[in-house]
């Protein structure tokens, strides 16, 4: 370890952290110091892989130590404002797992809090580091697509049912943060609707409606209350259409050389389409571990001064989708527009 290194603490070990111990160990120019929990069982479980790695139930005082330079959030989200702000204010870097926060006023002050202190604040956002969807972005943004017209993601499996957070604020920060990297921006309006058939008060299936600008629409269904894991997310333009299958096995991506175009031709009428339809092609892509390349990327932004692709603006911008989407569940699915 040099003086470059960046020191790193996992804070949490429990459902996802695991994985975020298995890459964090193996980045370059990074070395993963310490890992608390509050769960004893969890942290011999990490143990037993990561001897070289100190394990501690008191997160409060790893949040204070002159020999970490880096925190890595993966606790409820409930606890996320709160960890973040106190390793800020500490002079840490800060990563949280998705979503950054559960209201726009807690985002806005950790995003503040970082800009204040001059640290890094990155967010979880692990699909805009996913090979396939840096490939589908590079289609929009060259235009092999033609014009977006619209884009659904279907995120649902059967199980990890949870009790503190419906599957909006769960499963759909994926989704959400995907459709506003591929657009390009915030929607200007959300609606949403969702039952809670488990608990009477926890949504456990919720179907998202974006609205963008130009006519750009998003569609989001979310669930830990289905018969089958599905990750898929359709995007159509007015030229080609891409499908991206997460949980196919190879083929992740497929390019539909389809579209259908508007023509005006004499004697057919004021208005005739024609459809076109041609080649489906399957990118080969290099298929890296996304989290390997999130966590790699946080290490690079901090010894490097750079702001990281998923910074804390964008983990806000996710937040204020995710308030509107839980205010139009509240109001029986009204639309409401994204502050």
């Amino acid at each position: 370890m040099n003086e470059s290194t960046v020191r790193i603490a996992l804070v949490g070990c429990g459902y996802w952290g695991p994985n975020l111990a298995r890459n964090l160990s193996q980045v370059n120019g990074g070395r993963l110091m310490v890992c608390t929990d509050t769960d004893a069982q969890a942290l011999a479980r990490m143990e037993r892989q990561y001897p070289q790695v100190e394990m501690t139930t008191d997160s409060t005082a790893v949040l204070q130590r002159s020999d970490i330079d880096a925190v890595v959030l993966a606790t409820p989200a409930r606890t996320h404002a709160g960890l973040a702000l106190e390793a800020l204010a500490a002079g840490k870097h800060v990563f949280v797992e998705k979503p950054l926060a559960l209201s726009v006023a807690d985002a806005e002050q950790m995003v503040a809090a970082a800009q204040a202190g001059s640290r890094v604040l990155m967010v979880g956002h692990v699909f805009e580091y996913h090979p396939a969807l840096r490939h589908i972005k590079q289609l929009l943004d060259k235009g092999e697509l033609g014009d977006l017209y619209y884009l659904y993601s279907t995120r649902v499996n059967l199980g990890r049912v949870q009790a503190d957070i419906n599957a909006l604020w769960s499963i759909a920060p994926h989704d959400i943060a995907i459709m506003l990297h591929l657009v390009g921006g915030l929607p200007l309006r959300v609606s949403a609707h969702g039952q809670a058939f488990l608990s009477g008060s926890v949504e456990d299936v919720v179907f998202v409606n974006l609205e963008f600008a130009g006519g750009v629409i998003g569609h989001i269904h979310a669930s830990w209350l289905d018969p089958s894991k599905t990750r898929q997310l359709t995007v159509v333009g007015s030229r080609r259409m891409v499908v991206y299958d997460d949980v196919a096995s190879e083929g992740k991506v497929k390019i539909y050389d389809k579209g259908v175009y508007r023509k005006n031709e004499p004697g057919y009428g004021e208005f005739q389409v024609k459809v076109h339809s041609g080649d489906i092609t399957i990118p080969r892509l290099d298929m890296t571990e996304p989290l390997q390349l999130e966590c790699q990327h946080y290490v690079d932004c901090i010894r490097e001064g750079r702001t990281p692709l998923t910074d804390g603006v964008n983990g806000l911008q996710v937040v204020r989708v995710l308030a509107a989407a839980q205010a139009s569940l509240a109001a029986g699915g009204l639309s409401v527009a994204v502050a």
